[in-house]
């Protein structure tokens, strides 16, 4: 081989040399890329566990308050709890592992204090950025004990932090589903309002949300690059409604039962305050199943025909007008007549015969109500609707919630209108009216013709400062004359006294109000025995404090005659009018205190001055015993000391059972009891020596 040969040889060894280390890397480079980790995710990860990006920390929503200051709705905030381990320097870390060990042992209660220990250690070793230290999510109580942790309180050093608590909020309703759809409920991925007040005051309640960056880490975790202001949500604003909690209890509780008892479709029943406007209580209920619940809110965007509550518009109208007087008579007949095509019957199989104009409100009769229509609006129908938007039925009431449905109530120039139009309106028929819009017309009539916006929210607060005040709002031109309300207010009491809800006449305090019952369309045809069953009046009539209507749709029965408004949705009026009765003691009147005569003990025979003490002051005693110790009456209605000695038998005539048990057990005896109230005879002689005893057994006779 000559030198030539040889270089030649040695180029190619380092040419396949280059070679197999060009493969090698290729190599390399794909089990990296592909084998090692598949498709990069690896690198992805390690990218990802390093990246900076903006993020939003949603603010603390504001509470919904009832009335009398109960929470509605709040927000709880829980925590998620970590740590970033490479923050703190090696000697606190080394001092502190163990502490947070055992604290985080202890609070969770599922691990030894060393698992803790281990992981904060092993994640520091790996270099984590952020450790996950429990999937369970402390308590805002936690929390505040862990803000006094190693590596969790707030110190100036940074050596010395590192935990992390990132707070995620859950809407709370502390009483579970009332008034639920009028409380309304959150999107569970956006934290917005859907419906209800939620929804309508969104921008009030969801506060400031706080934007800032986030280191975000493996896992998806995000942790806040620092605490500066940015990263401060500022908290939401509280609502304060007009809602009562009893209110709405005894509203939900009377409607549920009837719902049941007739198997109805779904009702509601709104209670509202006559001068003011605001809502006591809305409650809204829908079959689905075998149970009741708020899914839908009826009274505010729930449309139908009225029925009969809207014959005193019609009447309103004609008085108004001075068409009629109520004293007229008006020849109803067999209670059944025909007028251009259109049949009218009364619910009575059995006519009324000639009646006058008030019977013909308070015995709702639709032929007397044409009949009065006849004779002096089918021929000027544009006014008889002129005077429906003066009375407020043809626009929503403008109430502070989302969701209020649009009335329709016809008039000439709408589509539609046809030559009975008219006559249908005058019992209500041919419209679509909410529950809630009916009832603020009726609220009107009984605040002598002032028309009020119903109102639930009363004030909005941020913390203690008042944001929003809301008054009531009263439009300026009341919408009839004081004498029309006057009658108007007549008709509504003698429906209740002689009419079609005379059963629910109380005579404790009186009721105002109209029966309304309404036949279904089904299938674009009214159905006999399928019924929308409504009243709304107002009580006490004589000074109305509240206005209320109650709705029973569809109720179910095998006598139809049994499903009229009066048989079905009155009674709910009365259960609950009688239950706010009894609970406002505002309504009644001030019973006049008298000065307290010295009198007998009032039937108190023996006792303890301590229990006799709280006992005569509840019940405004003042003849109450002026000695410690036991006691007992003289016949001159004073008091004097009973003596009581360790070793002899005590008196314990008079005494209740409670007292005599006590004072003999404590001296060693055992007690039978004979009949009940007060001891009356004893089966050892008062005073008898412990030497005397030739048992302890004693038998106490009651009366």
């Amino acid at each position: 081989m000559n030198i030539k040969q040889d270089i030649i040889q040695r180029a190619n060894h380092v040419y396949y040399v280059v070679i197999f280390l060009a493969l090698s890397v290729i190599v390399r480079l794909v089990y990296v890329q592909y084998f090692q980790t598949f498709k990069g995710k690896f690198w992805r990860e390690r990218v990802a566990a390093t990246l900076i990006q903006r993020d939003t920390i949603r603010a603390m929503r504001g509470n919904i308050y009832a009335t009398d200051g109960s929470l509605l709705a709040t927000s709880l905030p829980t925590y998620v709890v970590g740590l970033d381990p490479m923050v703190a320097k090696d000697d606190y870390f080394e001092k502190k592992k163990d502490s947070l060990g055992l604290l985080l042992s202890k609070i969770y209660g599922d691990h030894p204090p060393h698992y803790y220990t281990k992981l904060v250690v092993e994640a520091r070793a790996d270099s984590q950025r952020y450790v996950l230290l429990n999937h369970r999510r402390v308590t805002f109580e936690e929390r505040q004990m862990m803000r006094k942790w190693p590596f969790f309180r707030s110190s100036a050093k940074v050596s010395a932090r590192g935990g992390v608590l990132r707070p995620y909020y859950e809407r709370y309703h502390p009483f579970d589903h009332m008034a639920e759809r009028t409380i309304g409920n959150l999107d569970a991925r956006t934290g917005r309002g859907l419906i209800g007040l939620e929804a309508s005051f969104q921008s009030a309640l969801a506060g400031k949300n706080a934007v800032g960056l986030v280191e975000v880490l493996s896992g998806g975790v995000r942790k806040p690059v620092d605490d500066g202001p940015d990263m401060k949500p500022e908290s939401g604003m509280d609502l304060y409604t007009t809602i009562d909690v009893n209110y709405q209890d005894m509203a939900e509780t009377a409607l549920r039962s009837a719902l049941e008892k007739y198997n109805a479709a779904k009702g509601c029943v709104v209670v509202m305050e006559v001068a003011t406007g605001e809502i006591r209580a809305m409650a809204n209920l829908t079959k689905q199943g075998d149970h009741y619940s708020e899914n839908f809110n009826h009274a505010l965007a729930g449309r139908t025909d009225p029925g009969s509550t809207f014959k005193l518009a019609t009447m309103m109208a004609l008085l108004e007008d001075k068409a009629i007087s109520l004293e007229q008579l008006v020849a109803t007949g067999g209670g059944s007549t025909t007028y251009k095509g259109l049949a009218i019957h009364d619910a009575s199989r059995h006519g009324k015969g000639t009646i006058t104009a008030r019977e013909v409100f308070e015995k709702s009769s639709n032929v007397g109500t044409h009949l009065l229509m006849k004779s002096h609006f089918y021929s000027r129908a544009e006014r008889y609707c002129d005077y429906l938007r003066r009375f407020h039925l043809t626009k929503e009431t403008g109430i502070h919630m989302k969701g209020e449905a649009v009335p329709v109530v016809r008039n000439p120039d709408m589509k539609g209108w046809s030559k009975v139009s008219l006559t249908s309106m005058c019992y209500g028929y041919e419209m679509q009216i909410t529950p809630l819009q009916m009832l603020t017309f009726y609220n009107a009539v009984a605040n002598d013709g002032r028309w009020v916006r119903p109102m639930i929210v009363k004030q909005i607060k941020l913390a203690n400062e008042i944001i929003e005040d809301n008054a009531p709002y009263v439009l300026s031109e009341p919408i009839c004359s004081p004498q029309t309300a006057r009658k108007a207010q007549e008709l509504l009491r003698g429906v209740v006294e002689h009419g079609t809800a005379k059963h629910i006449n109380n005579p404790n305090y009186a009721i105002a109000g109209k029966t309304g019952t309404a036949q279904k369309i089904i299938n674009g045809r009214y159905q006999v025995g399928k019924y929308y069953t409504s009243f709304i009046g107002y009580f006490p009539a004589d000074k109305p404090k509240y206005s209320m209507i109650t709705v029973v749709d569809t109720p179910q029965g095998d006598n139809i005659d049994l499903l009229y408004a009066g048989a079905v949705a009155a009674p709910v009026f009365k259960e609950v009018a009688d239950r706010i009765v009894a609970y406002d003691i505002g309504m009644h009147a001030p019973i006049r205190a008298r000065a307290s005569q010295p009198r007998s003990t009032t039937g108190m025979l023996a006792g303890s001055t301590d229990d006799l003490h709280t006992i005569s002051t509840a019940l405004n005693i003042k003849n109450e015993p002026n000695t410690a110790g036991w006691v007992e009456s003289t016949p001159n209605g004073r008091w004097k000391s009973r003596q009581t000695t360790p070793d002899h038998v005590p008196d314990v005539r008079g005494l209740t059972l409670r007292d005599a048990v006590y004072l003999l057990e404590n001296r060693g005896f055992r007690v039978t009891v004979e009949g009940r109230g007060k001891v009356k005879e004893q089966s050892i002689t008062p005073g008898t020596g412990a030497s005397e005893l030739g048992t302890k057994m004693i038998t106490l006779k009651m009366g």
